[in-house]
């Protein structure tokens, strides 16, 4: 496939800042192909002198030149002002991609170049042809794997290809999928070598990522060269992806009625943002295994309201995980009896478990022979030479070549196989070199050899090393090539057929790397594909909804989501409580009261009641400092004490497994809180001297961030069924801390004490109402009223416990002022009288006080009981099934 055709030299606009940046900057290593210029590259300086520059110009591909003459005139700024910009966007809208996907790291924001990758209408029509060519051959050899396995009998494929390698799944064997369609997506891994032809290096069947980055790619670059995008007659995306979607309904057993769901591992996974990023703009379902279960063979969404038919699922979950009845045991990721419902075809997944055997790169050298003998047909699109080691003769003719080419594991990823890293064999030693031929000859067929390629370089932006952020002023930045492979992605659009997304997702090497991953330093670039036609302009929009079809269309809330949300709210009322106790508790331990024995032993309860020092520690009326030391220490913990840092941490877990229900400033707030309060802890700490002023501080600022957060959930939370729970969270929790502060306030007697009542009302926020309504008094009729029985208080048990019952019967479906059996588990504030609370008793134990705060405690208990068994578990739900 060669270069476009130049068009005629013009004289270049040596004004023009970026296109001068471009002329001037390097060309391509020797030897590669550079995509900014057209043509292999000779490794020359670029030159200064206006000649040189001419020729330069005249040299650059008429895109490229396009290109960066436009973004003098488009108001977008100079580049180094659109690569902040980029970064911050990329930033603000929480793009993630994590190396190291363990739960405790953090989340890498994910890598994009400013420029992007741009192919001509000449060059894709032909990648176009070659990708639907092997996608229909990919599809032959799979129907034929799973079917009658002519292709192994005539010896066309090795048996150890397939049988031997763990991707096959037999139990798949003799299935025909619903719809008829093995392979939904598939993606190809690209290079275009020196003479400008594009080589395919890999193949992706199983669950191929980069659908939802390079969606994310491209609507972020294209804001940035608005005039550079329209000039060049870029293809849009949207068509395909409606196309897909229309594939996988019609293949469904349900067809156009079908409710198709994505299946991701979860939050923890690397790649999660784009599952939940791809859900939402395909409009489909997020799952997780976890929230799926089989019935009679049928596949079922675990929702609040009980079982829910799914037809059709787009996974993002390797093959062995699916199952753990017949697949890998130890999996929870993925849907007992899951195989079972594909086998009776009730369910369509895409792709059709079984394929991972097709990613081996050793299947490349065989797919010549393959497609002649499938399709009648030479393979449009050729892949690298590559010889699988398994067959001596190719062994044979290969290794006196292996310093030239690259050693790769023919089964990737296998835990029973020799499993490692791909190899370059040009930049290892001769001893090294040595000891991979001899890996290789005693574990033949474990290697796979692949001819190298030196990779296409394209030009990127190079920020000025002194830019330490995106907000950071700009300095100077310069053009350089690197290396780059270009993801192209085929998906279904009916029977047999295919179509080729007008992008895909370009992967840019490491600065001083000639691997193009994201797991080794790499970057990505949008791909803008011209198109000599009209511009596609599908759109995944829906038509106008009828009324009917409006009443019907309730977001869905499955049982995961829901206990998430539940926690959620929960963990965010126990931070906010947790803080507010913090912040008294050292207040109090050096204000005028700090003498108070009853104040310092209701402070030293709550603290060990609320996990903010662990029970062995001194009282504060034994050792005060011991006491505050502990306490300090404890804050930014997130094991053994669980004080408040352990308390955001929770929040923020909770909060990244319903990342897809929250909005992204939400999400920020929630990341920052915990991370800005856990660097200011551990700077406390560290300093040796745990000084209380800078705690306050710190716990201070944690408190405006947790308002934040608070406003986000009261008021930018669509109030479904899933906010309800979120909701019951944060009530349940704060009737639990509330009644257990004043039970303990009573016993320790420290509301008889000036100090302890003001600290009492301190702690249920209520400064400012009470000493409006009753000054200075310390009367405790006003602080039961006001703490107790008062509606209009938030913070009053009684608000607490009628919005508590309220929102169960919401949640239950009862009738408006009608309750339902779990209400009825929550004291009715109604009953309560101000009189008989106030007494104290024979024994001034405020007998009739202390059994109403019990009460209230333990309702919290019981009620997040039976929430978890109603709503959560569906134990009880064998026969409470939605449109089966």
């Amino acid at each position: 496939m060669n270069s476009v055709p130049e068009s005629p030299p013009v004289t270049p606009p040596f004004a023009l800042t970026a296109l001068a940046k471009a002329l001037a900057s390097p060309q391509a290593a020797l030897g590669h192909f550079d995509e900014l210029r057209g043509r292999t590259s000779t490794g020359a300086a670029p030159n200064p002198l206006a000649a040189n520059l001419i020729a330069d110009y005249a040299g650059m591909t008429g895109p490229w030149r396009e290109f960066f003459a436009s973004l003098e005139t488009d108001g977008q700024g100079s580049l180094g002002q659109r690569a902040a910009s980029l970064a911050r966007q990329i930033r603000d809208n929480g793009v993630t991609y994590n190396v190291y996907a363990d739960e405790g790291g953090p989340q890498r924001p994910w890598s994009l170049d400013l420029f992007p990758l741009i192919i001509s209408a000449q060059s894709w029509s032909q990648i176009e042809v070659g990708v639907q060519q092997r996608m229909r051959l990919l599809e032959g050899v799979m129907a034929d794997v799973y079917g009658e396995q002519q292709l192994l009998s005539h010896g066309l494929l090795p048996p150890a290809l397939v049988h031997g390698h763990p991707g096959y799944l037999r139990p798949m064997h003799g299935v025909k999928p619903v719809g008829g369609v093995h392979l939904h997506i598939a993606a190809f891994d690209m290079a275009r070598g020196p003479d400008g032809n594009w080589w395919v290096v890999s193949q992706r069947t199983q669950a191929p990522s980069g659908l939802g980055y390079l969606l994310e790619n491209r609507l972020a670059v294209s804001r940035l060269f608005p005039q550079a995008f329209e000039s060049l007659q870029v293809q849009r995306l949207a068509g395909t992806y409606r196309a897909l979607m229309d594939s996988m309904k019609r293949s469904s057993p349900a067809g156009q009625d079908a409710h198709i769901a994505l299946l991701t591992p979860g939050p923890y996974n690397e790649t999660y943002f784009e599952h939940a990023y791809l859900a939402r703009y395909l409009g489909v379902t997020l799952v997780e295994g976890s929230d799926l279960t089989v019935r009679d063979q049928h596949l079922y969404l675990k929702t609040l309201r009980g079982l829910v038919p799914v037809h059709g699922l787009l996974k993002r979950l390797d093959d062995q995980f699916l199952d753990p009845l017949e697949l890998r045991a130890d999996s929870a990721l993925g849907v007992p009896g899951l195989l079972q419902a594909i086998r009776a075809g009730h369910v369509m997944v895409a792709n059709a478990p079984g394929s991972a055997f097709l990613e081996s790169p050793a299947l490349l050298g065989f797919l010549p022979a393959l497609c002649r003998h499938l399709l009648g047909e030479d393979l449009k699109l050729p892949a690298l030479p590559t010889w699988w080691c398994g067959e001596r003769s190719a062994m044979e003719e290969v290794l006196p070549q292996l310093q030239d080419c690259a050693i790769k594991p023919t089964y990737p990823g296998s835990a029973h196989h020799g499993n490692f890293d791909a190899v370059l064999c040009r930049n290892l030693s001769d001893s090294a070199l040595d000891e991979w031929a001899g890996r290789i000859v005693r574990q033949s067929e474990d290697h796979t050899i692949q001819a190298y390629l030196p990779l296409s370089q394209m030009p990127t932006w190079q920020p000025p090393e002194a830019v330490a952020s995106a907000d950071a002023p700009v300095g100077r930045g310069k053009i350089s090539p690197k290396s780059v492979i270009l993801r192209v992605f085929a998906v279904s659009d009916g029977a047999q057929s295919w179509r080729v997304l007008p992008g895909g997702l370009a992967r840019v090497a490491g600065a001083s790397a000639n691997i193009a991953s994201m797991q080794h330093g790499g970057s990505s670039a949008d791909v803008w594909v011209m198109t000599q036609g009209s511009v596609d302009t599908t759109t995944l929009l829906r038509p106008p909804l009828t009324a009917s079809a409006l009443a019907q269309r309730k977001r869905l809330v499955t049982s995961r989501a829901a206990e998430n949300l539940f926690w959620l709210g929960r963990y965010t009322e126990r931070a906010e409580n947790s803080v507010r106790l913090a912040r008294l508790t050292l207040e109090c331990l050096h204000g005028e009261d700090q003498n108070c024995a009853p104040l310092m032993d209701w402070l030293g309860r709550m603290a060990v009641a609320n996990t903010l020092v662990l029970p062995g520690v001194p009282s504060p009326a034994q050792a005060r400092r011991v006491f505050e030391r502990s306490l300090i220490s404890s804050l930014g913990g997130t094991d053994q004490a669980t004080s408040v840092g352990y308390n955001l941490r929770a929040m923020r877990l909770a909060g990244s497994s319903v990342r897809e229900r929250l909005s992204q400033e939400h999400w920020n707030v929630m990341q920052r809180a915990e991370q800005s309060f856990a660097d200011r802890c551990a700077h406390t700490v560290a300093q040796g001297d745990y000084s209380w002023l800078e705690s306050l501080d710190t716990l201070r600022a944690i408190s405006d961030r947790l308002a934040a957060i608070t406003g986000a959930q009261t008021d930018r939370m669509t109030r479904d069924d899933g906010w309800r729970l979120l909701s019951l969270g944060r009530h349940i929790e704060r009737l639990r801390f509330l009644s257990t502060a004043l039970l303990l306030g009573f016993d320790s007697e420290s509301v008889h004490e000036d100090g302890g009542f003001e600290a009492m009302i301190s702690l249920f926020d209520s400064e400012i109402t009470f000493h409006a309504q009753y000054q200075q008094s310390h009367d405790l009729a006003a602080l039961l009223d006001l703490l107790v029985l008062d509606r209009d208080n938030p913070r009053a048990l009684a608000w607490v416990a009628h919005t508590l019952r309220g929102r169960l019967a919401r949640l239950a479906g009862a009738a408006p002022d009608q309750l339902s059996l779990m209400s009825a588990n929550v004291p009715n504030p109604g009953l309560w009288q101000l009189e008989p609370l106030c007494e104290p008793g024979s024994d001034a134990q405020f007998a009739n006080l202390r059994q109403l705060l019990l009460d209230c405690g333990q309702a919290a208990n019981n009620v997040s009981e039976d929430i978890s068994t109603t709503y959560f578990t569906h134990a009880q739900a064998t026969g409470q099934s939605l449109g089966a």
